[in-house]
């Protein structure tokens, strides 16, 4: 037999299938190791043939197999050629991804530990009769042994007896050590309480439509609080009844402690979580027991969408709208379109969940080519919370240049006055979002990025957000040697500080990148406020969803317009969508909820519409906008990105890709709605200047010609310094 193999090397030229002889049949699937060159290396079996294509003489033989039982499936090869045509994948990019990396070159490993147990079969008395009676240690640890109605560690009994005593038993065959597995669970101290709801009149309309379903795709669009939760578990449930297995994705920043011991408390053990806080053993072990079938419910972030499930019988994308479910990292990916393949090939249902759906997947809706179903109300009745828009530039006529309105500390001093938290929410993080020089203007910026740098005070230095690069603090101006250094805008640190001069007697907790860059540091800052350890939660996105906290009646939006006015035509939905969420944080219990949203635009419409709850409307209005202008959904947004230290080395290799597409536009001039080459908004990054190619296609344009594209795309991306890739419907086009 011919295994066909792709070989573990992330480079076009071995972006191909090998072929080797495989006379032990070791199956389609499997992980191999295989001569390559003068080296040996990792492969993946990915088809069988009993012919070869090549001089059947000079095939090389396949030396041994790296795991027990093939740990990639059917549907995930069928999977791996759907993104390498969709995305311009490399094989191996695709299949890189269906495995937890640290298998690659043996990093990971199972965790054992070594146990003592008595010999099965022996008897008291025979034990006694082979131990010598002057053998006073091995009478001892014998009956130790004897005593325990398990097997001990042989830690505790290397710690607690001699070795030589241990050694003589096993020697007399009285004895045995026997190695287990220990498996890494995560959050295994997490309390579980198993609490059935009822369901109100709109969860068991929802419930009841999708339980009947069979190869759909349904949107529930529920308000924040309407209960979508329990209508997933409820999904779930019946989809394990049916013995299929079942895929719940939730963006990162929502994958608390809430969710996790909501579902543990319902299914237990059958329940796997994969993310990436999770440490790599916990990860390796919590993918080889989906792989064994040993838990059929995954829940994770989008990387989880890609775990060893059989049977798929629903797929579930909660926040849907979410833009971490796009990969803006090689492999790039759009989930959506990942679940959507798996969902076909399982003939599953897939549920898109969100309050605030993306414009393309209501357009959908509104097509009817998914189901809609409408969840408008609150689980508990209550009222959405009163959202009240300050207008800043009268604060700033009142002579108040601080960051929170006198509105925003009057409310803050009495929510807290009465015990209750709060919640507050601004998308910047650091101390000052630059350092400026008040004579000349000089903005400090990083000397490898086409960006300013950013102020962290605790750190006493300036940080880039894009590469990481840090450098001093601005003392003196190095332009014109002015000591006149202003800050630039507040960030969550220069907040916190505010904060603490306003009420120096209440606890805050900030959460950020800063703040949560260690294993489980953000789980621990939403236990501490769920315990009341502080009053005052203030972060970034991190806040703004998935969190249930009873007693916080208010949320403070500082600074609304921070995602208004970037240069994206999605930056209004995205300010309603961060509005919508963060909002829905307040009143969730019985008590009411207030919103202060602080805004130096008060009159955009996307305040108005946020003001008052009312999705359909900005849709609308936003669908109007897009119909006009061709953006998606009217279109496919395709970006091709050309990066090099040599700016005029990316320049050149953009403009070869530009000539040969634009032919492409003349000859199907119906499908091709836009097309130019541009530098990128930030032309620098990492060192790395930034060149690109925009265009949009309608949907058969796409189909038409975006083999054509990625063929233009590969022959021109032979130049060592520059790096060529491609982005479908990118999220962030900066």
């Amino acid at each position: 037999m011919i295994a066909e193999v792709i070989v573990d090397i992330n480079h076009s030229n071995v972006d191909k299938v090998f072929e080797y002889l495989n006379p032990d049949n070791i199956p389609i699937g499997s992980r191999v190791y295989v001569p390559f060159g003068r080296q040996y290396i990792e492969g993946f079996i990915i088809g069988q043939k009993q012919t070869p294509d090549y001089d059947f003489e000079k095939l090389k033989q396949i030396i041994r197999p790296l795991d027990e039982v093939p740990v990639i499936s059917n549907e995930m090869l069928a999977l791996m050629r759907f993104m390498t045509e969709r995305y311009n994948l490399k094989k191996v990019d695709a299949l890189r991804l269906f495995i937890p990396a640290q298998m690659r070159g043996g990093r990971i490993k199972a965790l054992t530990k070594n146990y003592v147990k008595v010999k099965s079969g022996l008897s008291k008395g025979d034990i006694f009769d082979i131990i010598n009676p002057r053998a006073k240690s091995q009478i001892e640890l014998m009956e130790y042994l004897l005593s325990c109605e398990e097997e001990v560690e042989s830690s505790y009994i290397n710690n607690n007896f001699s070795s030589a005593p241990l050694r003589a038993l096993e020697q007399k065959g009285l004895i045995e050590i026997v190695s287990k597995e220990i498996k890494r669970t995560p959050y295994k101290d997490i309390k579980a309480k198993n609490e059935i709801f009822s369901l109100t009149s709109e969860q068991l309309n929802a419930y009841d439509t999708i339980k009947n379903a069979r190869d759909q795709i349904f949107l529930l669009h529920g308000v924040t609080g309407s209960g979508k939760t329990e209508i997933y578990i409820r999904c779930i449930n019946d989809c394990i009844q049916n013995n299929k297995t079942a895929v719940l994705l939730v963006p990162e920043i929502s994958l608390t402690p809430q969710v996790f011991s909501l579902f543990k408390s319902r299914f237990g053990d059958n329940v796997a979580i994969l993310h990436s806080g999770l440490s790599t053993g916990e990860r390796y072990d919590e993918w080889r027991r989906i792989l064994k079938g040993e838990a059929s419910i995954v829940i994770g972030a989008r990387s989880a969408i890609f775990a060893p499930l059989k049977d798929i019988g629903i797929i579930i994308i909660d926040e849907e709208h979410d833009p971490s479910y796009i990969s803006e990292n090689n492999p790039r990916y759009f989930t959506h379109e990942i679940a959507e393949f798996r969902r076909r090939y399982n003939k599953a249902v897939m549920i898109l969940g969100s309050a605030t759906p993306s414009i393309e997947s209501y357009y959908l809706a509104q097509s009817k080519k998914v189901h809609m179903i409408e969840m408008p109300n609150r689980i508990n009745q209550k009222p959405l919370p009163k959202i009240k828009i300050v207008d800043m530039t009268q604060e700033l006529r009142r002579g108040n240049h601080g960051i929170f309105s006198l509105e925003l500390i009057d409310c803050m001093s009495d929510a807290l006055r009465e015990g209750d938290q709060i919640i507050l929410f601004l998308n910047r993080r650091g101390y000052a979002s630059y350092q400026m020089c008040r004579s000349c203007g000089y903005v400090v910026k990083c000397s490898d990025c086409d960006v300013s740098m950013v102020f962290h005070r605790a750190e006493n230095a300036l940080k880039c957000h894009y590469c990481s690069k840090r450098s001093h603090v601005l003392k003196v101006c190095s332009q014109c040697g002015s000591e006149h250094i202003r800050q630039g805008l507040y960030g969550t640190q220069r907040v916190t500080e505010e904060l603490e001069k306003l009420f120096p007697d209440v606890s805050v907790l900030r959460m950020d990148n800063d703040t949560t860059r260690t294993k489980d540091a953000h789980l621990k800052i939403l236990k501490d406020f769920a315990e009341h350890k502080a009053q005052i939660l203030l972060g970034t996105q991190m806040v703004t969803k998935g969190h249930d906290f009873s007693d916080v009646t208010l949320v403070g939006i500082l600074d609304a317009d921070l995602s208004l006015y970037f240069s994206d035509f999605r930056s209004t939905e995205r300010t309603f969508q961060l509005i919508t969420q963060v909002s829905g944080r307040a009143g969730r219990d019985q008590k009411e909820g207030l919103v202060i949203l602080q805004t130096y635009s008060p009159r955009h419409y996307v305040y108005k519409f946020a003001q008052n709850y009312d999705y359909l409307g900005f849709y609308q209005k936003e669908i109007n906008i897009r119909s006009v202008t061709k953006y998606p959904p009217f279109s496919t947004i395709i970006r091709i990105l050309a990066c090099s230290e040599i700016e005029e080395n990316a320049i050149e290799v953009l403009k070869n890709i530009y000539d040969e597409i634009k032919p492409l536009t003349e000859r199907d001039r119906e499908r091709f709605l836009y097309l130019k080459a541009m530098k990128s908004p930030i032309k620098r990054i990492k060192k790395k200047y930034r060149v690109q190619i925009l265009m949009r296609l309608t949907a058969d344009g796409v189909d038409k010609n975006l083999a054509e594209i990625y063929n233009i795309i590969n022959k021109n991306n032979d130049k060592k310094d520059v790096l060529v890739y491609s982005e479908i419907n990118p999220q962030d086009l900066s």
